[in-house]
């Protein structure tokens, strides 16, 4: 089991579930074929930005820590390396893309390097540090769908809201790790997030509402939504809806049954697959 729990601390699963759901954006926008780089460079910014949080949050932490932060603190000298490398390949990887998503990339990813810095500046309970959910979840979205709506004329409402669903999916996410990281007895001193500021009841309220909200777009977008309403066709709006749809659900099954999959970090495993549910659309 090694290396699949390897594959997990490294952020892997999020990585490829980025890579999947920009392929989703990208049908749905009707940007195909996608540039070959897109995807790569895309890949290499995500593990980047979730390893180097991860190696800024165990040099602040004290105490016992999570198996994954263990991992890192542990690799931190090698991880170091291996971000510079792909930050490297990215870097040269940048100038084969499209000028749209280049110029996108650079802004994307300079507000990414100021929000890493700033976490990491900032005292352990800072009030701006509830932030954090929220925020992440809007720039893993805007990687995944911005690279591809900066190569599009204009975007439809079909797009937008597809784009917010699986940004409330994202924060859903999140928040939903957040909330059973509060009950991991090998955790030291807490960060401070979202769920314990909160508290577990008004978490799981929030949690409900975006899986309902959820939900209730995707059938939306299968009753509501025409063919001159979306660029890459409407039977494929309405699965890719329901596929976002699809993985709310899932996430709120994972919340209804928190001694199952607090198990082993079941999860973790779970909750980070579901973005590779858009893989059955494509």
């Amino acid at each position: 089991m090694r290396p699949l729990y390897t594959f997990n601390y490294l952020s892997l699963p999020v990585v490829l579930g980025a890579v999947l759901s920009n392929r989703m954006a990208a049908r749905l926008s009707d940007v195909v074929p996608i540039h070959w780089a897109t995807s790569v460079v895309l890949a290499l910014v995500v593990w980047i930005i979730y390893t180097v949080d991860r190696l800024l949050d165990v040099r602040k932490a004290s105490g016992p820590q999570t198996p994954r932060h263990t991992f890192h603190r542990t690799h931190a000298n090698l991880l170091g390396q291996i971000v510079a490398g792909a930050a490297l390949l990215a870097g040269i990887l940048v100038f084969f893309l499209p000028k749209p998503v280049w110029k996108f990339g650079l802004v994307l990813g300079g507000i990414c390097a100021g929000y890493v810095l700033a976490v990491f500046r900032l005292p352990t309970r800072h009030p701006a540090l509830l932030l954090k959910e929220p925020l992440v979840a809007i720039l893993f979205s805007a990687g995944v769908w911005g690279s591809v709506w900066a190569q599009r004329a204009s975007i439809s409402a079909v797009e937008w809201t597809e784009g917010l669903m699986f940004t409330a999916i994202a924060f859903q996410n999140l928040l939903l790790f957040d909330l059973f990281e509060q009950t991991e007895p090998y955790t030291g001193a807490r960060p401070y997030s979202l769920a314990t500021a909160w508290g577990s009841m008004a978490c799981d309220q929030i949690l409900r509402w975006l899986t309902f909200g959820v939900v209730a777009a995707a059938f939306g977008i299968c009753l509501m939504a025409d063919n001159g309403s979306v660029g890459g066709g409407l039977r494929f709006a309405q699965r890719s809806a329901l596929m976002l749809g699809i993985m709310s659900v899932v996430l709120y099954v994972i919340q209804r049954y928190p001694g199952y999959y607090s198990k082993h970090e079941r999860y973790r495993w779970l909750g980070d697959a579901v973005f590779w549910l858009p893989a059955l659309v494509l």
